[in-house]
């Protein structure tokens, strides 16, 4: 029975002949015995930062693809809650002396992940697990990119050179950005001695931009 095509699979569902096993990824099971023919399936999976691509392939043919896009709030909500923890503590038990590293489960054995990570790794295994729970015995392909983004800017960089990025030899940050962008305003494109500039974020990260 695979591929099922949409219209196959809803005159099965009509007719009782097949019930509904998932809605995501859709898949149906019949209620009766088949010859049991079961054709080589492979599962790709393309992680990335903010989505994960699935694509499920069998003899050259597409069957199913989809697109799932992760979370990129958990890092928000974790500040929220610590700047709402901190100023309860400081209210109720300002006598309690401060603590640090007390959370330290994980980190000395290598296993701990930031949390915004942790939270990724969880949503790619739980819905590769989805898929395997319906495939046959799949294939599964992960694709992983790994990009030196130095040695694309430098093929022959090596060593100690790659600690000495952008920033080299210059004071902080506010002073390489204003030479970077050759001491022009970036909104209203105003440069001279006259223009006082500032450095802040052109999108704010309130308002979802970067750090």
């Amino acid at each position: 029975m695979m591929p099922c095509r949409p219209r196959k699979a809803r005159l099965l569902l009509k007719s009782g002949k097949a019930f509904v096993v998932k809605k995501y990824p859709f898949t149906i099971q019949l209620k009766y015995g088949s010859y049991g023919y079961k054709q080589k399936v492979s599962l790709g999976v393309d992680t990335g930062q903010r989505h994960i691509g699935f694509a499920v392939v069998s003899q050259d043919k597409v069957l199913h693809q989809s697109e799932v896009e992760l979370r990129q709030d958990v890092h928000t909500n974790l500040y929220t809650r610590k700047i709402y923890r901190r100023g309860r503590r400081n209210r109720k038990t300002r006598y309690r002396q401060a603590r640090f590293l007390n959370r330290v489960h994980g980190k000395r054995d290598g296993l701990w992940l930031p949390p915004s990570v942790k939270s990724k790794v969880s949503h790619n295994i739980a819905w590769i697990k989805r898929y395997l729970a319906v495939l046959p015995n799949p294939d599964l392909h992960i694709e992983v990119g790994k990009f030196d983004m130095a040695k694309m800017v430098n093929p022959d960089i090596s060593g100690k050179q790659y600690q000495e990025g952008s920033l080299k030899d210059w004071k902080n940050y506010e002073y390489y950005v204003l030479a970077r962008d050759e001491y022009t305003c970036q909104l209203c494109h105003k440069h001279g001695e006259g223009v006082k500039l500032v450095v802040h974020h052109i999108v704010y990260r309130s308002q979802g931009g970067t750090d």
